[in-house]
């Protein structure tokens, strides 16, 4: 089964969402009208919850999960992911924050406590490491993560049309046109 239940608890899914039948998305997980979840994405609410904005897409193969309170880390990490975000294929997203209208370029690994603020590009292949708050603006890359320039009107623009081609294509899924 691709959504599935564990210690009592199921997925949420708004309206319209599209999760490929090759995904799992498991326990404390609620996932925001339109959003779309590709091949192979693994979503596992198991210690703590996973939230996610509308019109959010992400990609085959990313790995969305969260850490659990304990005495190392009281209240622990949950996953909260904004609206209009595009997780690239093969992304790690890890008990982190991530604001609106963010591209996480493939390849991109996010851990614990980081918080990515609104209208972010990180980029293909980078590290954000724990803790480390990325302001919005701008492009990130590297490891770790830093900025490399202020975002251009364009990619700005980019954030929008990514979230409702994503819709479009989903949409095409859920209906099979």
């Amino acid at each position: 089964m691709t959504i599935r239940t564990f210690q009592g608890v199921t997925p949420s899914l708004g309206e319209r969402v599209f999760v490929d039948e090759t995904s799992v998305v498991l326990g404390d997980v609620a996932l925001g009208d339109d959003c779309s979840v590709w091949p192979m994405a693994s979503i596992r609410g198991d210690v703590h919850r996973i939230r996610v904005g509308a019109r959010t897409s992400l990609q085959d193969n990313c790995v969305l999960h969260c850490t659990h309170a304990s005495d190392f880390n009281p209240g622990g990490f949950p996953l909260v992911i904004g609206s209009e975000v595009t997780v690239g294929h093969q992304a790690t997203l890890h008990g982190c924050t991530v604001g609106d209208r963010v591209l996480i370029g493939m390849g991109a690994i996010v851990l614990d406590g980081a918080v990515i603020e609104s209208e972010v590009i990180v980029a293909a292949g980078a590290l954000v490491p724990p803790g480390k708050t990325l302001e919005s603006g701008h492009v990130y890359a590297g490891n770790p993560a830093r900025a490399l320039r202020e975002l251009k009107p364009e990619e700005r623009a980019f954030f929008a049309y990514s979230a409702a081609n994503y819709v479009k294509l989903k949409d095409q899924h859920l209906t099979g046109e």
